[in-house]
């Protein structure tokens, strides 16, 4: 939810349907609620309702929908345009929104997202980003609600969604042990688990300190413009190993449902054995992708 124009629906578009950002230009508004079912890791469908934000139909979901809209949520995303000139309304129909979820879905998760960033200038970000974020937590008592700033034309909006995405996938603390398993097994400094359509991180596992803590939502951004990119050239893209004198990546179709990313340090390992390693992991993944999927529900 939010206003009309905040960018709900170019998000939508980039992460599910593979727009890349120049193209969401051509996206109309939306007209009241667009209904969309998202397959994710095979078996686990997302339901996702988004909701235009002109303020008629943000009064009648509010009148005539409460129950509809509201009942059964598992995810509240409210977007935010950093640069509204309606601010004072936006936060009056998102403390509405509050008011319908206490009262409907009061387990519901929050992720506010203040979008468009890219249009601030980058010395004020973080201050900006901060004032927000601070306004919507005292907003948002007595729940709590976690906040990502995002743009279109960056890796923050991959970081935003996996974290989003994260939250549902039911099994993903036994995901997250094998992954270190894995990890301790091959030597690894680092593992990654991508979902195989939207390209977003959805486990890792670190073994070694790296600096940058943005780096799994570049990975995700530049993997998925680049398979996008053999795609408009017929080619599948399958796999890609890159090394220099400190490090060697490697990433692979893993189960059926997901890609792996290794990241390898240590230069007397050859690729060889990484990559029968990641194939002899492949069957013990796949039997935890098909209990994640018998487990899975449907997340409105």
């Amino acid at each position: 939810m939010g206003k009309s124009g905040s960018g709900k629906t170019s998000m939508r578009s980039i992460i599910f349907a593979n727009y890349i950002a120049r193209d969401t230009r051509r996206l109309g508004a939306t007209i009241d609620v667009e209904h969309s079912h998202v397959r994710f890791l095979g078996n686990l469908v997302l339901n996702l309702w988004d909701c235009g934000g002109q303020e008629a139909f943000m009064e009648n979901y509010f009148a005539s929908q409460r129950d509809n809209i509201f009942r059964n949520v598992e995810v509240l995303i409210y977007v935010f345009d950093v640069e509204s000139r309606e601010l004072d309304k936006d936060m009056h129909y998102y403390q509405s929104c509050l008011e319908a979820i206490l009262q409907n879905s009061p387990e519901a998760r929050i992720f506010c997202l203040v979008h468009k960033m890219d249009l601030v200038q980058e010395d004020q970000r973080d201050l900006i980003f901060r004032e927000r974020e601070e306004d919507l937590k005292r907003l948002s008592k007595p729940l709590e609600c976690t906040c990502f700033r995002t743009s279109i034309w960056d890796e923050t909006l991959y970081r935003a969604w996996s974290s989003i995405v994260y939250k549902l996938i039911p099994n993903v603390k036994e995901l997250e042990q094998s992954l270190n398993q894995f990890a301790n097994i091959i030597d690894g400094d680092e593992v990654l688990l991508f979902e195989r359509a939207t390209f977003l991180v959805i486990s890792h596992c670190q073994r070694r300190p790296h600096r940058d803590v943005h780096r799994f939502e570049k990975v995700s951004n530049i993997i998925k413009q680049f398979k996008l990119s053999c795609s408009k050239l017929a080619a599948q893209f399958q796999s890609m190993e890159v090394r220099n004198s400190n490090f060697a990546a490697f990433i692979d179709m893993f189960t059926s449902n997901t890609y792996v990313m290794v990241v390898m340090s240590d230069p007397a390992i050859p690729s060889e054995a990484t990559l029968i390693n990641i194939r002899n992991a492949r069957k013990h993944f796949e039997k935890l992708e098909r209990v994640s999927q018998a487990q899975s529900t449907l997340a409105k």
